[in-house]
């Protein structure tokens, strides 16, 4: 009879939680440490007290281990059990402070305020987040083992495309070597052929350009030859004084026997060779107006006008107009005008507008299928190439790509190539991963570098968990810029902020399912 009450007292003593004692303000961890039964000693060996000094608010100990549950030393700390929710620990000074810290009120015991327990509320919201957080990593854990997946199948096909295109580029190769050789025994031909074509029409034109010359020197001499007697002498070129040498006006006896080549007289052969090279550039037909530049006596008077030496320059005019000459020799308020001077005579050795405005006649048939053979060659020697260099840029993108480290099973491979902008009042921000960070005025202007990809610079436990990106655009009297990306658990892939901590040093925080890990079963309440 008596082992039932025994039992019933056993099972009540179960069905009821079992408070430990323990003084105000210590932790149930370190509760052995207060045992009343035996003096106490300072938790960092200080000193040794009676038990009864214990929170008798009176610092004993250097460590403030004995006021647990007093304000006494400044150094001390008290312990909320928040029984409900996260136990804490809050200074001692906090104690009695008629504010509550803790949110099962036990800080404020003796100041008169009364606080509400709130620790089962605080819990039941921190539970709901965590489970709501919770939910989220799973979800993204799902997402980031289909990544995982992909990442796999995708470094594959990757491997697999650029072994393809190594093997290949050695058959191009020899294809661009093979038409590199057609295409310059095709255009060496053609080279020849458009020399030849090349070199007759000059020869042609030069002999046009001489004919015209000889005809224009013919033509001078007999204007020159006024006795008529088949030469010109010394008296007849005096009467152009637009030959003049020293720019004196006049043709001297003697500039005259120079241009003649130090004879009296040339006859046509002789003026043709020598005489018409000196003079031409300066001679002017008889059958044209001779029309005057203006007289050199006002210039002299007047300093304001040009110097002698602007106006013997002035070259002739040979197609000056009389009606353009009488047309501006006044304006309207009867002031005289400068009389126009007309262009220089063109050489006769020179290129003519007429030589300018003709063209080179069409190849011949046979020139012209060498040019088409050669361009057929070019053309395919250049598709060829192009397709080299298309494979070449390929291979080192793919090499560069595989070569990156994406994390332990690849996870973050499907954010290369990608970018992703957040926009805030002032900027728009540009996270493209393993590539660069920029920042661009909202409101127009140019992108600034805020940095290029560095690398995972994580704690060793987490190494996945920081970007780093360095080497921005300087800052003015200042270090480049660099960004700091900080990786989160997130369903979506998304730059969620930005800040600028320090001058020139950037944060940025980014979500991607790829940062997610499998989550703990939380069904348990440890709060």
């Amino acid at each position: 009879m008596l082992l039932l009450p025994l039992a019933l007292l056993l099972l009540s003593g179960l069905a009821s939680p079992v408070e430990v004692k323990r003084p105000r303000g210590v932790s149930l961890t370190n509760h052995h440490f207060y045992d009343e039964l035996k003096p106490f000693t300072c938790l960092d060996g200080s000193a040794t007290i009676a038990f009864d000094r214990v929170n008798d608010d009176y610092c004993d100990c250097r460590d403030g281990s004995d006021e647990p549950g007093t304000a006494a030393c400044p150094n001390g700390h008290f312990h909320c059990s928040n029984a409900g929710y996260r136990p804490q620990y809050i200074p001692s000074s906090r104690i009695n402070d008629g504010i509550c810290d803790c949110c099962d009120a036990t800080d404020e015991y003796n100041s008169g305020i009364v606080c509400e327990n709130t620790c089962k509320e605080m819990g039941r919201k921190e539970r709901e987040e965590l489970k709501q957080k919770a939910e989220v990593a799973r979800e993204g854990f799902e997402i980031k083992k289909a990544l995982v997946e992909e990442a796999s199948k995708r470094k594959e096909e990757k491997q697999k495309k650029l072994t393809e295109l190594q093997e290949g580029k050695k058959s191009v190769e020899e294809q661009v070597e093979t038409l590199k050789s057609l295409k310059e025994a095709a255009e060496k031909p053609e080279k020849e052929a458009k020399e030849i074509h090349q070199k007759a029409w000059e020869e042609q034109k030069a002999a046009e350009r001489a004919a015209r010359d000889k005809a224009k020197a013919e033509e001078a001499f007999q204007e020159l030859d006024d006795d008529v007697d088949g030469t010109v002498s010394i008296a007849e070129l005096q009467t152009h004084p637009e030959l003049d040498v020293d720019g004196d006006g006049i043709l001297s006896e003697t500039e005259a026997q120079t241009l003649l080549d130090d004879t009296l007289q040339v006859d046509v052969d002789a003026f043709q060779h020598t005489v018409w090279a000196a003079i031409k550039e300066k001679y002017r037909a008889e059958s044209l107006p001779d029309v005057q530049p203006p007289p050199k006596a006002p210039v002299e008077e007047d300093p304001d006008n040009q110097p002698d030496a602007q106006v013997d320059q002035l070259p002739p005019d040979e197609d000056y107009d009389e009606e353009d000459d009488e047309e501006e020799d006044t304006d309207e308020d009867g002031v005289d005008e400068q009389v126009k001077v007309p262009p220089p005579k063109p050489s006769s050795d020179t290129k003519t507008a007429e030589d300018e405005g003709e063209k080179m006649p069409p190849y011949d048939e046979a020139t012209q299928a060498l040019i088409e053979a050669a361009q057929k060659a070019r053309d395919q020697f250049e598709e060829v190439e192009k397709s080299l260099k298309e494979m070449e840029e390929s291979i080192r993108s793919l090499e560069k790509e595989i070569t990156f480290d994406f994390g332990p099973h690849g996870e973050f491979s499907y954010l290369y190539g990608q970018c992703y902008e957040l926009a805030t009042n002032e900027y728009i921000y540009r996270l493209c991963p393993f590539n660069r960070v920029s920042q661009k005025p909202k409101h127009g202007g140019s992108e600034t570098n805020l940095g290029t990809w560095g690398s995972w610079t994580g704690p060793d436990d987490n190494k996945f968990s920081i970007m780093k990106y360095e080497h921005g655009t300087g800052c003015w009297q200042g270090p480049n810029r660099s960004t700091t990306v900080k990786l989160s658990c997130g369903k979506e892939t998304v730059v969620v902020s930005t800040a600028e901590p320090s001058r020139c040093e950037y944060l940025m925080e980014f979500v991607t399912p790829a940062a997610c890990y499998e989550p703990k079963d939380l069904n348990h309440d440890e709060l």
